[in-house]
């Protein structure tokens, strides 16, 4: 997640676990619509660059759940050695947020709102699957009950879906947008056009069954 969070985002979502637990659907709902208005134009220029530009300019990268949460896990490692040698010296949760990356660089204006909100939701459920996984192994690790880590990884995975549903939309000309692969929205996008240039995607940069039109 491109340098998303920018407070150490473990001990954030440690801070604020039990509230967002029970952050409830009409609290959700609510925050759903402030985003969508104001998204649903911009998705719809991102979809107008897509048409003329159907290819991403910029190759896909990721940094993990990024600067964020990699990066203030580290630093959670620097400073706790040992909660290296019990869960590692990266997210143990990393692999969903470069997956979640991998939707978000490849992120279509068309339909955005709900492409995004998919991608925001499978994210919040990798974590807490990749936890459900590990239950066990991580709470003997940690030396909390079963129970407890499923509370506090329940705050970190809706800690991270937060994050990416207020900071992640389109057309905002940062680094983590929806969209990224392709340039900001908010820029010419017939001078876009006269730079580009056909190029390659590497093929295990995309999703299983994923294709661009050919270009003319």
């Amino acid at each position: 997640m491109r340098n998303l969070f920018f407070l150490p985002p473990l001990a954030l979502a440690l801070l604020l676990s039990p509230p967002l637990m029970g952050t409830s659907r009409a609290e959700t709902g609510a925050l759903e619509a402030a985003i969508r208005p104001l998204e649903v134009p911009r998705m719809a220029r991102l979809a107008e660059l897509q048409r003329r530009l159907p290819v991403p300019l910029h190759g896909f990268e990721s940094d993990g759940c990024s600067g964020g949460l990699s990066a203030g896990w580290q630093r959670l490692v620097d400073q706790v050695p040992e909660l290296a040698g019990r869960l590692g010296d990266r997210p143990p949760w990393e692999t969903c947020c470069v997956e979640h990356d991998r939707a978000y660089w490849l992120g279509q204006g068309e339909n955005g709102y709900a492409r995004r909100l998919a991608a925001d939701r499978a994210l919040r459920q990798c974590v807490i699957t990749t936890a459900e996984a590990n239950r066990e192994n991580w709470a003997a690790r940690l030396g909390i009950s079963p129970a407890q880590l499923d509370d506090l990884m329940t705050g970190v995975a809706q800690a991270m879906y937060l994050a990416v549903r207020v900071a992640g939309g389109p057309c905002t000309g940062l680094d983590w947008r929806w969209g990224y692969g392709w340039p900001d929205c908010g820029e010419d996008i017939e001078f876009q056009q006269v730079r580009f240039r056909p190029r390659t995607i590497p093929q295990n940069a995309l999703p299983p069954g994923t294709s661009f039109p050919a270009r003319p």
